[in-house]
């Protein structure tokens, strides 16, 4: 199976280059499933129900989230309806909306995707590793699903290397998420288990993190209330990984690093 992950959309910019550009990889690629992250299309916060449905039409089979999930109230009705839109799975008991879910491919396999988030400098949720666990336990990979795919989304690198070393050789990908900046340790687990501490974003890296610098800058400078940030609207660079699975045990072959545009040096 070959599995497309992009990392967090941030704004508008981000939001064309996925959609011109994930209809373009699955028919050339031979993809048989995307996941993008997209807790920061809406203008770098949240995301609505009208970007859900582009992004699905684009061929974006599941979206993630984490953080910014609930920053569009809109979404949280609709999050309850759409089982192909996540939130973390670590969320309190009676959270709106589902943290995993099972899907199909159009060639008939299934595939299981879990939104997770870490605590490190971010919210205190549920226990992260015991969540896994959990859902883990409802599945096996190889052969109630064909593959399993984590979306963590965390802010410390320590975390996340160690969620990937908690679930290798038991899920078919562990990507992290929310720090909007691609890392370089895109490899195979030893058990198995395709592995990259940060997909990056998909939108404008002539920016801070998405956000147009002339408004992140001051709240370094100054330590003063300035003007709400904006997501940056120059050329987006998509940033994601491909992964390719094993059909019969559901492990990863090999996971590259993809960036296409913008100001990155492509791969």
């Amino acid at each position: 199976m070959k599995i497309l992950f992009c990392g967090d959309i941030v704004g508008r910019s981000g939001r064309e280059a996925v959609l011109r550009e994930v209809p373009r990889l699955k028919r050339e690629l031979g993809l048989d499933f995307a996941i993008v992250n997209g807790e920061n299309a809406a203008a770098g916060f949240g995301i609505t129900a009208k970007i859900c449905a582009e992004l699905h039409e684009a061929g974006v089979a599941c979206i993630t989230t984490g953080n910014h999930v609930w920053d569009q109230r809109e979404i949280i009705p609709y999050i309850a309806q759409d089982k192909r839109l996540l939130r973390p799975i670590n969320f309190p008991p009676g959270t709106p909306g589902w943290g995993a879910n099972v899907f199909e491919t159009p060639r008939g396999q299934k595939i299981l995707v879990v939104n997770v988030m870490l605590r490190l400098f971010m919210d205190a949720l549920d226990d992260p590793f015991r969540a896994i666990d959990a859902e883990l336990g409802k599945h096996v990979l190889g052969r109630s699903v064909q593959a399993i795919v984590v979306d963590m989304h965390g802010e410390a690198s320590s975390e996340k290397q160690s969620m990937g070393h908690y679930c290798d050789g038991r899920v078919s990908a562990v990507i992290g998420t929310h720090s909007h900046i691609p890392t370089a340790d895109a490899w195979v687990l030893p058990g198995g288990t395709a592995y990259q501490t940060d997909a990056g974003m998909c939108g404008d890296y002539d920016s801070v993190i998405g956000m147009k610098k002339e408004l992140a800058l001051p709240r370094f400078l100054k330590k003063m209330p300035g003007e709400r940030l904006a997501a940056a609207e120059g050329d987006a660079t998509l940033c994601g990984a491909i992964i390719e699975t094993d059909d019969r045990t559901g492990l990863a072959r090999s996971i590259q690093p993809l960036r296409i545009g913008g100001r990155l040096a492509p791969t």
